[in-house]
């Protein structure tokens, strides 16, 4: 047999994942010398957090990171288990200012067991003002068989370079809208979260906030600890509203500054509504989704300019209950999963229903939204107001009836934002009626409003329909204005 010939072969199989020479492996033997090496991988420019790991990445030896999140840095040790600890020492070395970054652990590592894996954490207390490089580099272990690096020329993995690029830190609320039932001591917890992390020092609610208030409440906010990818607050109402007459409402927005950009739902609304006696066994919620059909439409018009005349445009949306707990007042069971275990039992709101895609990362067009715009940019990030996931409310005649109704668009504020990265928070509200007009066929009629003194000059509306069922009576034509087009 050419042991030459096998030779070659083997390297060329292994060129393809990184580099190797004739020397470079003891093909006599059945393991490879055991060695250690940085192993930072990245997924779309994400970096893989151990124990994820990607089998058609290599491990790279640098990477630009633009967060002040703290970004994890592992180091393995290739070989089989362990049977007495094996510690490694590293060195940081920075182009710019020490005082940026602190390490976690500072210079050594530990491998012991199966626990082939450690991780360098690096901290940002301070946002770093011009770029600079942060260089790390595996220096010695406790057992001198260990080789550092791969073993290998081309990509050896013993030094790890971050480039400190320009950072960028967005925030934005994850949920726009929280009810209260308007008790003293009643609380809200709500998160405020930053993609790209943020420095504890600059935070200061009453500056990332702008308040409207309608009741009285104290905000205080969980310890940052470690995390730097969300805040989790705590609002607590100080009065009794209980008055059910009167919709008490308050509202956050988050302020855009120099190291902070609002971005997605940028308005927080916690409100204590209106309070109507309703029978939920009426349920018209219901007759607005089907759960065993993850691509359950409803279908609509709305009375809208086409072309430079007034005409009716259909649309659809892809429509889902609302989920709520046992102790919600609205609360109706919709599956106790077969079970005689309550703890997994499925609440719907009797009275609610909402807009949302099935999966991903883009948007549905709720209220057929994306017409009132010409250059939208559709994704959730972007713009989460066209998934409006708690729209409508429906008031059933007497409290209790099951074929119509009044409905009322739930008033919160949305933001959408153009394909130009313009971004603007628009309230909407308005109401209506409905009513089962044949066997199983509900219509609801209504009014939407949209303002925002930027796009619309103030508060504009339109005339909508809405059906559970893609066939349905013709509409007629309407006598009315209709809204445009705008830019975003």
């Amino acid at each position: 047999m050419n042991h030459t010939k096998i030779i070659s072969a083997l390297c060329l199989v292994v060129i393809l994942l990184s580099s190797c020479s004739k020397d470079d492996y003891k093909l006599d033997s059945q393991n490879i010398d055991p060695f250690i090496r940085f192993n930072f991988m990245t997924l779309n420019g994400v970096p893989l957090e151990y124990p994820r790991v990607s089998t058609t990445t290599l491990p790279a030896a640098d990477y630009e990171n633009k967060s002040v999140k703290i970004l994890k840095v592992p180091v393995t040790l290739t070989t089989s288990s362990l049977k007495t600890p094996v510690t490694a020492t590293f060195s940081a070395v920075t182009s710019g200012s020490p005082d940026t970054f602190t390490l976690e652990p500072a210079t050594e590592l530990l491998f012991q067991g199966s626990k082939l894996t450690d991780t360098i954490y690096l901290s940002f207390d301070k946002r770093w003002k011009d770029k600079q490089t942060i260089t790390l580099k595996l220096e010695n272990t406790s057992d001198a068989n260990i080789h550092i690096g791969n073993r290998n020329t081309a990509a050896p993995n013993d030094i790890f370079t971050i480039n400190l690029g320009e950072v960028v830190t967005p925030y934005t609320f994850p949920v726009n809208s929280y009810l209260l039932k308007g008790q003293v001591g009643e609380k809200i917890d709500f998160k405020v979260n930053f993609p790209n992390g943020f420095v504890p020092e600059e935070i200061d609610q009453t500056s990332i906030f702008k308040f409207v208030n309608g009741f009285e409440y104290s905000l205080t906010h969980d310890d940052y600890g470690d995390n730097r990818s969300s805040i989790t607050y705590h609002l607590t109402l100080l009065e009794d509203i209980q008055n059910d007459d009167v919709r008490y409402e308050t509202k956050l927005s988050l302020v855009t500054s120099t190291n902070y950009i609002a971005t997605g739902n940028t308005v927080l609304t916690i409100a204590k509504p209106i309070k109507s006696l309703r029978d939920v066994q009426a349920n018209p919620a219901s007759k607005f989704y089907d759960l065993s059909n993850q691509f359950y439409l409803t279908y609509g018009e709305n009375w809208f300019d086409k072309s430079g005349t007034c005409a009716w445009q259909a649309f659809n949306a892809f429509t889902f209950p609302v989920v709520v707990t046992k102790d919600n007042e609205n609360a109706i069971l919709y599956s106790d999963k077969g079970t005689a275990n309550t703890n997994d039992d499925v609440y719907h709101d009797a009275f609610k229903i909402g807009f949302n895609v099935v999966t991903g990362t883009s948007t549905t067009n709720s209220f057929n939204l994306k017409r009132w715009f010409t250059n939208e940019a559709i994704a959730a990030a972007s713009s989460p107001g066209f998934n409006i996931t708690s729209a409508l409310e429906f008031f059933p005649d007497k409290g209790n009836s099951k074929t119509s109704g009044k409905v009322l668009v739930i008033p919160q504020d949305i933001t959408i934002a153009g394909t130009n990265k313009n971004s603007y928070s628009i309230a909407i509200s308005g109401e209506g009626t409905y009513k089962e007009i044949s066997a199983g066929l509900f219509e609801i009629s209504f009014e939407l409003k949209l303002t925002n003194d930027k796009l619309f000059g103030g508060t504009v509306s339109g005339q909508y329909k809405m059906y559970n069922n893609k066939t349905y009576p013709k509409i007629n034509p309407l006598t009315v204005d209709c809204p445009k087009e705008v830019t975003l």
